[in-house]
Order: structure tokens, then sequence, then C-alpha cells
């Protein structure tokens, strides 16, 4: 593995180059989950965004491709002026600081999410994903097994008895289900208000263009998977939550949306729909658990833990909103007892 400070230097020397300024300086523009991180270069009033991706660790390819094939499709997605694959860097539009998630409160809300949910049907109507990798039982499965061993067993000190893992495999079968018998389309995997900016308009660019907004970024994990992802991703954030009764209209306008489109004959009434929205948000959930836990645990990042006691609660109450799940909530609050999440527990 190349040395953090040779990384930096071959970093900065290919930035000087490709934009053609020997002085040319690089700031933190942000880090992300993976080994991926973005760096700022600022010049003559002008601004881009380094990406570094090293291809052992965290494949551009990907990234390229899709941020290709989402543009094609009149989305928002940061605009390539170079790159060097081999090393893994990318010289890309730099959409800013404003995500979502710093301008997002009750009365921002609607005005945001209008956007967002205009994205997100171009998104499971106007973008191929056939191709892509299937989001399939045993990826969804993977997924769901990440809560047991770093949620339970590394954060919470439980290792699951035999009995416990009876209750815990019926209800990913349960969501199992829940996924696989949905309409499937692109999947972004994380449309959330962290991966979504609120754009200015730039010259040449028309302030009224109804695809400028939202610009979005990491969406090189795309798969082919349940048409309720990344509604429920959006709606229902590890990061910023709203009562259901304001999710649950938004839900429900988009499946009307949906009944005007291609996917009509595909599109269930109110209250399946809402079962999909709900399951699938669970799956999505038990997953962040594990995963946040091993961002700690593993790669030695802990500003996820704050973010543990939000998630769970969404485990917690969509868990016990469906009686084929109560064992599973209840198994979870015997668990989690009175244990603040955001604390490491001493062994």
């Amino acid at each position: 593995m190349t040395p953090p400070q040779d990384r930096a230097a071959a970093r900065l020397a290919w930035a000087r180059q490709a934009l053609g300024n020997d002085r040319l300086d690089l700031a933190v523009a942000s880090v992300d989950a993976s080994a991926r991180s973005y760096w700022r270069a600022q010049d003559g009033g002008h601004s881009w965004i380094v990406m570094d991706s090293p291809p052992a660790l965290d494949d551009p390819q990907p990234w390229l491709a899709i941020d290709n094939r989402l543009a094609a499709a009149g989305l928002h997605v940061p605009g390539v002026y170079a790159h060097d694959l081999q090393q893994g860097f990318l010289l890309i539009e730099d959409l800013g600081t404003g995500t979502y998630l710093d301008l997002l409160d009750e009365a921002s809300a609607d005005g945001l999410y209008g956007p967002a949910l205009d994205a997100l049907l171009r998104m499971q109507t106007a973008v191929e994903a056939a191709d892509l990798p299937p989001y399939d039982r045993a990826f969804l499965t993977t997924e769901l097994e990440l809560m047991p061993e770093w949620f339970l067993r590394r954060h919470l000190d439980r290792t699951p008895s035999c009995e416990d893992w009876d209750i815990l495999e019926d209800a990913f079968t349960t969501l199992l289900h829940a996924a696989l018998e949905q309409p499937r389309c692109f999947v972004h995997r994380d449309y959330h208000s962290r991966n979504l900016l609120a754009v200015e308009p730039k010259t040449g660019r028309a302030a009224d263009t109804p695809w400028w907004n939202p610009g979005i970024i990491d969406f090189q994990g795309a798969l082919h998977g349940p048409i309720t992802y990344d509604l429920v991703s959006l709606l229902r954030d590890c990061y910023i939550a709203w009562d259901d009764e304001r999710v649950e209209a938004w839900a429900e306008d988009y499946r009307r949306r949906l009944l005007d489109t291609a996917w009509r004959a595909a599109i269930p009434e109110r209250t399946r729909f809402l079962r999909w929205f709900d399951l699938m948000g669970l799956q999505r959930h038990i997953k962040i658990l594990g995963i946040f836990c091993r961002l700690y645990y593993r790669d030695g990042k802990p500003g996820y833990l704050g973010d543990l006691p939000r998630v769970y609660r969404y485990v917690d109450t969509i868990a016990g909103r469906y009686p084929e799940l109560q064992a599973f909530a209840d198994l979870l609050r015997r668990y989690v007892g009175g244990h603040d999440l955001r604390a490491v527990r001493s062994r």
C-alpha cells in the first residue's frame, strides 16, 4: 500500500498537471466511509474537486460508469474534466457544500424533497439498470448479517442463542420476501441527505432547468433492485428524521406518481406499497446498525456511533408495527436495554 505522504504528493502533482498550475494547493473537501477522499482545488475564482480513489482499495471505474449513465439521463451528477484511472485520480465538478442535511428543516423540507423526488422518479424511469449487479437474496442477506456480528456481538457484547437466531432468521426471511417481490429498477443505495446537494445554477444553465437540482453523489454502488429502496433511504434518512404522517404522505404521493409511468401495472395499492416501503426501510436500517458499528470497530471512524440511536428507533418502531416481527423487536429491546448506543461498552 502506498504510504499516505506519497499518495498526497502524487495527488497534488496530478492535480497541478491537470489544471496547469504548479502552485495549486488542495484542501480537504470530504472523506467518506470508504477509502475514497475528496479534495478542493481553487484557482482564479474557479473551484474543482479532485477525487482520490485508490484502485486497489476502491476502483474508480464503477463511479465513472454510473456517473456517465446518470448524466445521460439528465440527472445532475459531477461533470468529469480529467481522470487517471490507473492512479485513481479524477478532476470533477465542484457541487459546493450545501448538502441537504445542512439545509433541511421543517420549513425547507417540502421545497428540497420535491426536486429530490423528481430526480428519483427520473432515475427509476430513465436510467437503464438491468445490466447492473442484482440486489438479490444473497446480497440482501449478507447485509442483514452485518447487524448480529457488529451491532449485537461487537457493540453490545451479546451473542445470540440458538433460539434467538431462529427469531432473527424468521425476521430476515420476512424482509427478504418483501424486498424480492417488488419491481426492480436502478437503485442508488445511498440516496439521502448527505449525498444530495442544493446547487446554484451556473452560466449557461437556466435557473429553471428541471434537473439542475439536486446534485447527486456517492452512486458508485448502484444495483438493480427493489423500487422502494431509494425512496425509503431518502424519507427515513439515517441522519435526519420526520414524523410518520409526513413520511407516509410523501411516500403515497410518490406511489401515485409511479402510476403515471411505465411502472403503473407493477405498483400495488397504498397498503401493500406502504408495507414494501416499511420493510425495505427495516432491511436497510438493520444493515446500517451493523455498518455504523463496523466503521467504528474495524475502520476507526467513530462519528457514525452518534447516529445509532436514530437508526435503532426506526428499527424498533417499524418492527413493532408488524405482528410477524414482534418477536424480533422484543429480542432487540432485550439486548439494547438501557444501553446508550452512542457509547462503547467496556469489556
